[in-house]
Parts: structure tokens; C-alpha cells; sequence
């Protein structure tokens, strides 16, 4: 008996639990033409396969070494990784285990051709990913030029307009903002400020009680004095991890003054 794990994956808004589905569905309609024996699934949504934050995919590469399974069943090689070193070397640890990768829509073998077929493969889905990654970057950078909103949670004390795309002030949210800076001024420390906007009921945007993360981030934000900023962070290092406390280089960044409507002067901010 042969027995296998599926490995199946999402990774982008576009893609939903139904693209997980339709992966599940070709790979057990495989499984059952080569009478495979389904014994594990692990499913990582919105993950990318670019990076090691795939908390499934790591468990199904651990629990390798237990020898439940023969085979990680995929319904293409992307799946399973978009980057050829890592590829290669997930792929390594499977096999000591005596697991093998197989992709249900590209028929790959042991043979020497199928080396050369697999890199190709493994090449396209790199290019794929890193060539989207720039129309990506390409488009929020032209949004930004614009002073447009470039996706995600708006800074706390903004909301976005929904037909400009432009952010636009949180009344509320302002108070707690200004609260904050005015505090720093009058030198209250983190826990003290803290505890006064929790008290008062303020949430982030996240709707979580304010901590010293949140804090810092705000009263490190430009955007409160009315400057729009982009393309600041420096960017994912080899492993893909940011280092959010590592700027690019003042030609890099995109900065816009008076593009967002201001919460505090920039007086006060550089105090």
C-alpha cells in the first residue's frame, strides 16, 4: 500500500478556499486512479511559497521523518515551492525520509530528461513569482506617486475613502492620535499612556488594547504631519524577513508633502 499526504496552497486575495478545493479534488482524483491511499492533508492559506511562513508546509516537512507517509502528492510543482534552492532542499530532507514529490499535472520521472523538465519548471515558477512581485510593486508605486492609499490597514487615525483611494481623517481615532503626542510632550512614558487610552475604551486598528509596538509606530509616522511616505522599509533579506528598523536609501523613498490630510503639525512631531 502507498500511502501519501496531499500538500495544497493558496497564496493571494485573488485565490480563495475554493483554489484549495479544486487542488484537493485532482490530486484524490489521482491518488484514487493510481490506488494511492490518502492518509494526511496539510493546507497552507494565503501563504506564499517564496518564504519559510508556511506553518503546514513545515509540519508535513517534520513529521517526514516519522514514516507515516511515502508520498507528498501536489497538483504542480509550485505548490510545493516557487524557489529552486529551496525546492532543492526540501525536496533533500523528504527523500532521506524516503519520500517522494510528486506533481499530479506534470508527469516527472526518474529519469535524466525529467531533470532537466523539473529545473525548467522550478525556473518558470520563480520567474512567475518574482516577475508578479514587480508588476505589484510597479502599480503601488504609481499609486503612491498619486497619494493614493497603496492596500492594507490605513494608519490609526485615518480611514480610506472608498472612491479616491486617499486617506482621510477618523475623527476619533484623531483625538486618541493627538492625545498620544500631547502626552509624549508633557514626558508621560509608554505604560502611562497606555493605560490612559485603554481606559478610555481606544482600540488599534486591529481592535486590540494599545501596547508599546502600536505606540511607537505612531509616534514614528509622518504621515500624521500631512507627508506621504513609500518605499521606505528596506527590503526582505534572504530568508524573506524585513527588518522594519532598516530604511532604504532618501532616492529610494517616495515622499509627498501636505498629500494626507495632517492630525498633528510638524512642529510638535519633531519635538
Amino acid at each position: 500500500m502507498v500511502r501519501a499526504v496531499i500538500y495544497a496552497r493558496f497564496s493571494s486575495d485573488n485565490q480563495r478556499d475554493e483554489s484549495i478545493d479544486a487542488q484537493i479534488r485532482a490530486i484524490s482524483e489521482y491518488a484514487k486512479k493510481n490506488e494511492i491511499v490518502i492518509v494526511g492533508e496539510y493546507i497552507d492559506k494565503a501563504r506564499s511559497a517564496m518564504t519559510d511562513n508556511r506553518p503546514e508546509f513545515l509540519r508535513m516537512i517534520l513529521e517526514a521523518s516519522e514514516q507515516k507517509f511515502d508520498i507528498v502528492l501536489v497538483h504542480k510543482l509550485d505548490r510545493f515551492a516557487r524557489n529552486r534552492q529551496d525546492s532543492i532542499g526540501y525536496r533533500m530532507q523528504l527523500k532521506r525520509h524516503g519520500v517522494s514529490l510528486v506533481s499530479v499535472l506534470e508527469y516527472i520521472d526518474e529519469s535524466p530528461e525529467s531533470i532537466i523538465l523539473e529545473s525548467v519548471l522550478e525556473a518558470m515558477a520563480e520567474y512567475y513569482s518574482k516577475n508578479l512581485a514587480r508588476e505589484v510593486q510597479k502599480g503601488m508605486k504609481e499609486n503612491a506617486l498619486k497619494g493614493l492609499h497603496t492596500g492594507g490597514k490605513p494608519p490609526f487615525g485615518y480611514d480610506v475613502d472608498p472612491e479616491t483611494k486617499k486617506l482621510v481623517i477618523n475623527e476619533k481615532e484623531a483625538c486618541a492620535v493627538r492625545l498620544i503626542f500631547d502626552r509624549f510632550l508633557e514626558g508621560y512614558g509608554y505604560d502611562k499612556i497606555m493605560n490612559e487610552l485603554n481606559v478610555h475604551g481606544y482600540r488599534t486598528k486591529c481592535g486590540n488594547p494599545f501596547g508599546k509596538n502600536s505606540l511607537h509606530g505612531i509616534v514614528r509616522n509622518e504621515k500624521y504631519t500631512g507627508t506621504y511616505i513609500f518605499n521606505r522599509s528596506a527590503a526582505k533579506d534572504v530568508d524573506g524577513k524585513r527588518n522594519n528598523h532598516k530604511n532604504k536609501e532618501d532616492d529610494e523613498i517616495i515622499r509627498l508633502d501636505d498629500a494626507v490630510p495632517a492630525i498633528i503639525s510638524k512642529n510638535i512631531f519633531e519635538q
